[in-house]
């Protein structure tokens, strides 16, 4: 297992007070310390949880087990709809807590069929539209047979989930002609812990979901649709700010999933990339605090389709030169501007709340200053 240790910034703190509260106690001196609430990063309080990014080719499947709980969000299509109810059964799986579609596409529903038929379901979870295709009314047929409803939670709704809890984020509109932008997102939080699971929702989505006023920062995003150009916008990523992204895809995929778009702004925030069309099936166990991966980030930055050029517009080398000069003359006139630095690192911010800084310790000062110590701009929101 590859662990990745992430101490918060309360954790930082108390480990520089215990020396000092040591010495206090040693010398007989009675002191108060404030207890931190159990569910505000109280890590160590926190059961585990483990999150599978099933390999389901050209679709999305993702199965999380935490405290003899259990969750499904999509299927994958009918072709590896056999492999999905098999892994379960792998896992030890008998009964289904949660089982959510996220919206009626075949890649994405199919084998969810299969669960409700294999496993006792307890709840549905769907987007409220409906679907024109075979698939569709048989997964109705499916849920009505198992004496179920399907539910569509309003966007805020949060759910207990064994050690943890999840958060609707969207849809908070329905289209009427959509299906994509009709994708049930979530938020799923264990401790200090988060992932965010938004199935194919594309950029109008994204938009209401970033405001909606809901925190959307994360760990892991998985990225929509497949890592499509028509999802993870640029405000979407500032506002989830993600250590890792995990991309579920075929490989050689006729849509050229990732889109080069994608993976250029992912690589240039720095977010580590898991992808199960070079990985496979990957898993991650949270407690709370830290996340331990089944393995290292594979961080393949390339598109699907190895033509993908991208969008930007190729510059002439007059054009290029221009540029140049007009960044180089932005960037002097922004030197005497205000920047964020925090109690740790060597970044400057746009913002004081910038990933996991903590604003309370973060303080002020010109780029000039913060570059005379030798700090570099945050690529999260630079």
């Amino acid at each position: 297992m590859i662990q990745v240790l992430k101490k918060t910034w309360r954790q930082r703190l108390l480990s520089l007070l215990l020396p000092i509260l040591l010495v206090f106690a040693m010398a007989g001196v009675e002191m108060k310390v404030p207890v931190q609430a159990a569910g505000n990063d109280a890590g160590a309080q926190t059961g585990e949880m483990k999150v599978h990014f099933l390999d389901v080719g050209q679709g999305l499947s993702i199965l999380v087990q935490s405290e003899g709980k259990t969750m499904i969000y999509d299927g994958g299509d009918k072709k590896t709809s056999r492999f999905v109810v098999a892994y379960l059964k792998e896992q030890g799986v008998t009964e289904i807590d949660y089982l959510i579609s996220s919206h009626y596409d075949a890649d994405h529903m199919a084998g969810l069929i299969g669960c409700l038929n294999v496993f006792d379901v307890k709840n549905v979870i769907s987007s409220n539209y409906v679907h024109t295709s075979k698939l569709y009314k048989s997964f109705v047929k499916a849920v009505k047979a198992d004496g179920l409803k399907m539910k569509h939670p309003a966007v805020g709704k949060t759910y207990e989930f064994g050690s943890g809890s999840f958060e609707i984020l969207a849809p908070a509109v329905i289209e009427k002609n959509g299906s994509n932008n009709n994708s049930v997102a979530i938020k799923l939080t264990n401790g200090g812990n988060s992932f965010v699971f938004t199935g194919d929702a594309e950029h109008e989505s994204e938009e209401r979901m970033c405001s909606s006023g809901v925190d959307l920062s994360c760990d892991v995003l998985v990225p929509g649709h497949h890592g499509s150009a028509t999802a993870t916008s640029w405000d979407f990523l500032q506002k989830t700010v993600p250590e890792y992204a995990v991309i579920s895809c075929g490989a050689d995929n006729k849509y050229g999933h990732p889109d080069k778009d994608t993976m250029d702004k992912l690589k240039s925030m720095e977010i580590q990339v898991y992808r199960t069309d070079k990985q496979g099936t990957i898993t991650v166990t949270s407690n709370g605090t830290d996340l331990s991966w089944s393995a290292s980030p594979c961080n393949d930055y390339t598109p699907g389709d190895a033509s993908d050029q991208g969008t930007q517009v190729q510059q002439t080398e007059a054009q290029s030169v221009q540029g140049q000069v007009g960044q180089q003359t932005a960037s002097q006139a922004a030197e005497g501007g205000k920047v964020w630095v925090s109690a740790t690192g060597s970044k400057y911010h746009k913002t004081n709340h910038c990933g996991s800084m903590n604003p309370d310790t973060a303080k002020q000062e010109t780029e000039a200053e913060a570059k005379a110590q030798g700090l570099e701009p945050c690529k999260k929101c630079y």
